[in-house]
């Protein structure tokens, strides 16, 4: 009976700290517009600080891996509230391109830290059911993003008044709203005791781990882990960037997606028994490209319809892919599990990076000939100059999208082989039983 008091609040205080991760992306994804302005950032500069957070998190998961055994859970989740707290802070103070920079890397730590720490944690706390509890687990990163980006929808609605640019100080306490899930995830963890990881408990040695790293079936993963994450990750991200011209509430868009997120992970269980990881990872390839089309391609009010198929698409991706792998190469470890979360991240940050620049040069095409970026992100609003930038980013974003789409259609091909490998896999097995 203690043991089981003990197993659930180490997983009620995993989930909060990992709604604290998923709050960093929603309520910054719902600001990333009001930084701009306010620091006057071009969509490279907004991409490379977005992306910062993506590093962070490769870091803190892939060193986090290496050194959980070491030196036990708890000790790392005391770094990830130590980083939250100083990013969130440093974020609330912010005055410009650095501090913005420097703020978003320490969360990006904090975030990689809880999730090299509970992913594990999840895993050894319930052997006999890996890939729906991670699935529970996970469904709080997109809560984290529905309550996020309506925390800034609302307080916007409150205290904004219609005032355009809103002014900053709203914009601060959105942010400040991350601390109230901080401070209550780092009481929680200081006061329970953690199990070692599951791979510790099973004996499998550190060396057999390591080797195990070298299973082809695990480098495909990683590989598909890096389609996954910037499928969901990037276009959560900039949704708001994305449709700011098409919509007038972008942010909602990304709350859709988010919400229906919540509901496919909440209700994961009978569709990962049913279907296996491989079989819903196949399954949400396909919704993930037609969601992307439809977002692209729909107009009006009509764009939340292609947000619910494309978030019915990503909601299973992070948590079955870690799920996969804690399932089928359990002997890699809280390393293997890490590596794919940072894995993902990390190809997530090189690809908005990359997206940054090429959003600022499809921009541009659409502007007059010969026309200085800056010179139009600095325009005030509705003047003939702030209009034809509107323009060009509402004509801009959905050439970004289409640039996205090749990735999911190709996890389709590519979930669509590991189902039958994994299908040929079962029945050799069960030939040779």
């Amino acid at each position: 009976m203690q043991k089981t008091i003990q197993t659930n609040k180490l997983f009620v205080a995993s989930c909060l700290s990992l709604l604290v991760t998923s709050l960093s992306f929603g309520i910054r994804a719902g600001i990333l517009n009001d930084q701009a302005v306010r620091f006057h950032l071009d969509a490279s500069e907004l991409g490379t600080i977005a992306a910062t957070a993506f590093w962070g998190f490769p870091l803190a998961i892939i060193v986090g891996g290496f050194i959980v055994d070491i030196i036990g859970m708890k000790k790392l989740l005391v770094f990830a509230f130590i980083f939250h707290l100083l990013g969130i802070v440093l974020t609330i103070f912010a005055n410009g391109y650095w501090t913005l920079f420097a703020s978003t890397l320490l969360i990006g730590i904090a975030n990689g830290t809880v999730e090299a720490t509970c992913n594990p944690l999840v895993a050894s706390l319930f052997t006999d059911n890996k890939t729906t509890k991670l699935n529970h687990f996970h469904l709080w990163f997109p809560a984290g993003i529905v309550i996020g980006t309506l925390v800034v929808f609302g307080l916007d609605s409150m205290l904004a008044h219609g005032i355009s640019p809103k002014p900053y100080w709203i914009s601060q306490v959105e942010i400040g709203v991350m601390l109230i899930p901080t401070l209550i995830y780092g009481y929680l963890f200081s006061k329970l005791e953690f199990p070692v990881t599951e791979r510790v408990a099973s004996g499998v040695s550190t060396g057999d781990m390591y080797k195990a790293l070298f299973n082809p079936l695990f480098g495909f993963m990683i590989l598909c882990m890096f389609g996954t994450a910037i499928t969901e990750l990037f276009t959560n991200q900039w949704m708001d960037v994305l449709f700011k011209t098409v919509t007038n509430n972008a942010i909602l868009i990304l709350t859709f997606v988010a919400s229906v997120q919540v509901l496919g992970r909440a209700f994961a269980s009978p569709i990962v028994h049913k279907l296996a990881p491989q079989g819903v990872l196949f399954i949400s390839a396909i919704l993930s490209a037609l969601g992307i089309y439809l977002l692209i391609n729909l107009h009006g009010d009509a764009i939340f319809l292609g947000a619910i198929i494309f978030g019915l698409g990503v909601a299973f991706f992070w948590p079955c892919m870690i799920g996969f792998v804690a399932e089928n190469l359990p002997r890699t470890g809280a390393v293997g599990l890490n590596l794919m979360g940072g894995a993902g991240m990390f190809a997530v940050s090189l690809y908005m990076i990359f997206m940054g620049g090429h959003y600022d040069q499809l921009t541009l095409k659409y502007l007059p000939a010969g026309a200085d970026l800056g010179s139009y992100l600095k325009a005030a609003d509705g003047t003939p100059m702030a209009q034809a930038l509107a323009q060009a980013k509402s004509q801009a974003g959905p050439d970004v999208l289409h640039a996205t789409l090749i990735i999911p259609i190709m996890l389709i091909v590519a979930f669509g082989g590991l189902v039958l490998y994994m299908r040929s896999r079962k029945k050799a097995t069960m030939a040779a039983a």
